[in-house]
This record gives structure tokens, sequence and C-alpha cells, in this order.
């Protein structure tokens, strides 16, 4: 474990000159302040001072101060340096000029989420799976231009990113990441980059650092790294898988509950209840994990991401499968979040989805094994399988009256949450798009 004295010790080895202070918005924006190395004792003390108000879905004008107190074990060198000297980032934690954790900033809200599970025996590990694009720019100007024409698997000469994605993961692994895999995705340009899963605090942390890090080395390479779910139409869009599994804690955090040797296919009621959870709250958890209205631009069917909430042990037209590993590798795979998400939240959804689950025993059914995307739709009507939500509206609605999803958020994230989103809901609405004008203005 990384205490204070660590920190402030690795930043005289390692001659650090500036550290970011990094927290999240309510969105899951990364924000950040920069201090000179010789304040991170008076950081790590009492904390440094900001501004609420000036941060989406924080506090109003009238009560404004909070502190930053950052988490010593995310402290992490960058692997950039500025004016002769490295930089840093450390996590922080939002608080109260009290002392008091504020209730609004996500990463309470998972820690509040992950402590009741510990109260019930468990921890939550996570293994998010993020897809992004690389795009060209015109005049330091975003395009979605691709910047190859690789597809699943490819590699040079088609794959033109092969050694931007070897950098991205030489930055993360220097920063203490453990890469699994890297590789070129489906549509031009779209890449992913898979990390070792750990505490899904952690997970949420790196999350944040491995966005940080993507797009500012795209950048330097003159690109454009996105993480926006569906950039460009009739191409596959950008999800963000996450596997999950719960482990006992007793100390040694090497038992997985999903894993019973004794139960058809190998998997624990536990696991069973869990994934109950998670298909009777889905339909709220989608407006936390595909939090945009572009987000509803990929939920569609013939892009193989999930729209039917189904299970299935390896059906990956289902919306949660379980992958073959077993033992301490047992986990699910829930498909339909996107990497707009705030990874803080739509973790702390899905535990709590996957708890209420496992408190009230919810059958999950029987998995679906059919290839959902090849039945019409007199088929899926018959076997009586439901639909995600179509829209961020209805998404929005559905979490509006889910007393589990929202009381996992909490009332201040909860309202802020909701009021952003329903004003992108009915910016977007409002508007008259070129798609509109196509197809009427001549017509008509």
């Amino acid at each position: 474990m990384i205490t204070r004295d660590d920190v402030l010790d690795a930043i005289t080895t390692n001659n650090i000159k500036f550290v970011r202070l990094q927290f999240v918005d309510i969105l899951g924006i990364v924000k950040n302040v920069a201090i000179p190395a010789a304040q991170m004792q008076k950081a790590l003390s009492v904390g440094i001072s900001f501004d609420g108000s000036s941060i989406e879905g924080f506090a109003r004008i009238q009560e404004s101060d909070m502190v930053l107190k950052p988490d010593p074990k995310t402290f992490r060198i960058l692997p950039w340096e500025a004016d002769g000297g490295r930089v840093a980032g450390i996590v922080c934690d939002v608080h109260l000029p009290d002392g008091t954790p504020f209730t609004g900033c996500p990463r309470h809200v998972l820690k509040k989420a992950l402590a009741e599970a510990e109260t019930m025996g468990y921890v939550m590990n996570t293994g998010p799976e993020l897809e992004f694009f690389l795009f060209e720019k015109r005049d330091g100007v975003p395009t979605t231009i691709p910047h190859d024409s690789g597809g699943y698997f490819d590699f040079p000469p088609v794959d033109l990113a092969e050694d931007i994605r070897r950098e991205i993961v030489i930055a993360l692994e220097d920063m203490g990441f453990e890469i699994e895999a890297s590789h070129h995705e489906v549509a031009w340009g779209q890449h992913e980059i898979d990390f070792k899963y750990s505490d899904a605090l952690t997970t949420a942390d790196n999350v944040i650092t491995f966005k940080y890090v993507t797009k500012t080395i795209a950048t330097n390479k003159d690109l454009h790294a996105t993480f926006m779910p569906k950039p460009v139409f009739g191409a596959s869009g950008s999800g963000m898988h996450i596997n999950i599994s719960l482990f006992a804690k007793d100390g040694e955090n090497d038992e997985n509950i999903f894993f019973d040797h004794n139960s058809d296919h190998e998997i624990s009621d536990t696991a069973r209840y869990f994934i109950g959870g998670l298909l009777t709250h889905i339909k709220a958890i989608t407006a936390i994990t595909n939090p945009l209205v572009n987000s509803y631009k990929r939920l569609v069917s013939g892009y193989e991401a999930p729209v039917y909430i189904t299970w299935s042990w390896a059906n990956r037209s289902s919306l949660i499968r379980v992958p073959a590993a077993r033992g301490t590798g047992t986990r699910i795979e829930l498909r339909s979040p996107d990497p707009s998400c705030n990874s803080y939240l739509a973790f702390a959804a899905i535990l709590a989805a996957g708890l209420d689950g496992i408190k009230n025993k919810i059958d999950p059914g029987e998995p679906v094994e059919e290839n959902i995307y090849e039945m019409d739709f007199r088929e899926i009507t018959a076997a009586g399988i439901d639909t995600l939500p179509t829209s961020l509206s209805l998404a929005l609605d559905h979490l509006k009256s889910d007393d589990v999803v929202r009381s996992a958020l909490g009332e201040h994230a909860y309202d802020a949450f909701m009021r952003i989103a329903y004003a992108e809901w009915e910016d977007y609405r409002v508007q008259v798009h070129q798609w509109e004008l196509d197809r009427y203005l001549g017509l008509l």
C-alpha cells in the first residue's frame, strides 16, 4: 500500500516538478489542477481548495467551496516532462470544507456501493474493454476521416496505428498498468486496448487515466482519439464491455464467488442471481452506462452491439454472456456500456443491481443460445425477449422509476445527472438535423 511518505519520496527521487490533482465531474470528464511538487505535503495533509460551482453537477454558487484530497495509492508518474522535470498525477476524492465526503463526487458514489458489498462479504472486480477511434485532423480540427483502413485483428500495412497503440501501451505500463492485449477493431480507424482487471475502484480510476493517456498521445501524433460511441454512420460503434466478478472479502481475496465446481456450467447461484439483478434493472442502468444521445445510435441491431435483454453462455448477441474461463477467472460480461460513461457511476449502478439480485434471489431465467440477430420480430416476440431503451429519453424515464439504481447514485448525483441528461435530450430534440432537411425539404 502506497503511503503519503512514499508519494513524497517518489516526488523527490524522480525530480517531479508538478503534480496533477485529478477528479471527474458528474459526466465523467476528467478535471485537474496542477500544483508545484512542493505543495504536495499540504495537499496530502489537508487538501487543496477549489470552486465546486464551476464543475458540472457539483455545487451551487453559494456553496462552492470544496476540497480535493489526494488518494496516495493512485499516484503515478506521467510519461511526459515539463520544463526539465517530470509530472505526476494523483486521483482525488472531493470533500466539503468540514472534512466530510461530498456525496455528489462520483468516486464517493462508487465507494459507497463497494462498502455495501463488503458488508455482504464481497469485493467487486471489474475488467473494462475500451474501444476508441483514431481520426485525422485538418488544420488542427478533428474530422471523422479514419486514420487507417484496417479491420478486426489486421496488422500493417492496413493497420497504420500499430506503433501508436504500442506507444500508448508502453506509456500505460510505465504508469503501472498491466496490459493484456491491444488490437485493431472492426471499423476503419477503430482500436481496443485491454488492461488487467482489478477491484472496481482501481479500475474506475484506471479508465480515466487510460482515456487521458490515449488522447494525449494521439494529439502528439496530430490525430484525434475519441471515445464517442457512434462517430460514423454505417460503421461499428465503440463499446466498453465490462467483465464483472465477486470475490470473497476474507483478507485473501482469492475465492471467486461466481465459481461453483458442483453447479451447472460451474456457475454459482450467486452469479445467477447477480445476472438476474442486472437484467431486472438494466433499462435504468442503461441511462448511466450509455449517457449520451449518441449512445443510442450504437445500440442498434446489425453492428454487434447488444440490443436484446438476454443472457447466455457464449452467445455474443446477448446482453450478458458468461465467458468460458472458470476458477478464479469466472466472470460475467455486460456488453451494452459504452466508453462515454462515467466509470464510477456505471460500476456503482451495476453493483447495486447485482446485489439486489443476490438479496432477492432474482432468477435470470434460461440462457438464450440462438443468434438473436437472425431471429425475426415474431420469433423475438414469441420468445418474450425484451429490448434496451432506444433513446436517452426512454432510458432516463426508466432510471426515474428505479429505486435501486437511484439509491445507489444518491440524491445529489442522481438529481445532477438527470438535470444534465434531460437538458441534452431536449437540446437534441428541438434541433433540425441535416437528415430531416435531406429527406423533407424538397419533398414537401
